[in-house]
């Protein structure tokens, strides 16, 4: 492992650590602290404060990490804002979430707005959202969505997933597809499916 891996991965755990140690016992702390931590050592995809807006993203950290102060993601946070023209994607996903939601946890709300912003990134959704692995997105999935959860029988990759919901939610079985042309593993992906 490199230098730069290393220092990367110490500054994660250390966020880490630091939040679930304030970690006021609701269900998505974790993938919330895997998303912050991620995104404070300079990882995942997501845009200035997680994909919300300064105020909401403030009430996250209050709700999940009562007397973490919100600058750990940095004092402005200045990553890129949403790509412009994607807008009307990502409120089709918000869309699709809040209609799934759980209902157990004011938190699912802010959950919704933040894997409808990882959905706009180029790579897994668990990697854009600074998860570590897929299992932690699946978990996610089960807990705050998971009537949309049962439905992936199929075990399709998860933002492929919510686009061919959003596709047959509006009738169309030929999908667009969501923003992986990138990905290592389009093909698999996007493969036929035998």
């Amino acid at each position: 492992m490199s230098t730069l891996a290393r220092d990367l991965t110490r500054e994660v755990d250390h966020v880490f650590a630091r939040l679930m140690v304030r970690a006021a016992g609701d269900g998505n702390d974790r993938a919330f602290a895997s998303m912050i931590a991620t995104r404070a050592a300079g990882g995942g995809a997501l845009p200035a404060w997680l994909g919300l807006d300064q105020a909401d993203f403030k009430r996250l950290m209050a709700h999940h990490f009562p007397g973490v102060s919100p600058d750990v993601l940095g004092p402005s946070d200045g990553a890129s804002p949403l790509l412009g023209n994607r807008l009307e994607e990502r409120e089709e996903l918000i869309e699709l979430l809040m209609t799934h939601r759980a209902g157990c946890s004011p938190s699912e709300t802010w959950m919704v707005r933040v894997v409808a912003s990882g959905c706009l990134a180029s790579d897994h959704l668990w990697h854009d959202l600074g998860l570590w692995n897929r299992a932690e997105l699946t978990d996610l999935m089960r807990r705050n969505f998971p009537e949309l959860a049962a439905r992936n029988v199929q075990d399709m990759k998860w933002k492929r997933f919510l686009y061919k919901q959003l596709c047959e939610s509006e009738g169309i079985y030929v999908c667009r597809a969501p923003s992986c042309g990138v990905c290592v593993d389009y093909a698999y992906c996007f493969g036929p499916e035998d």
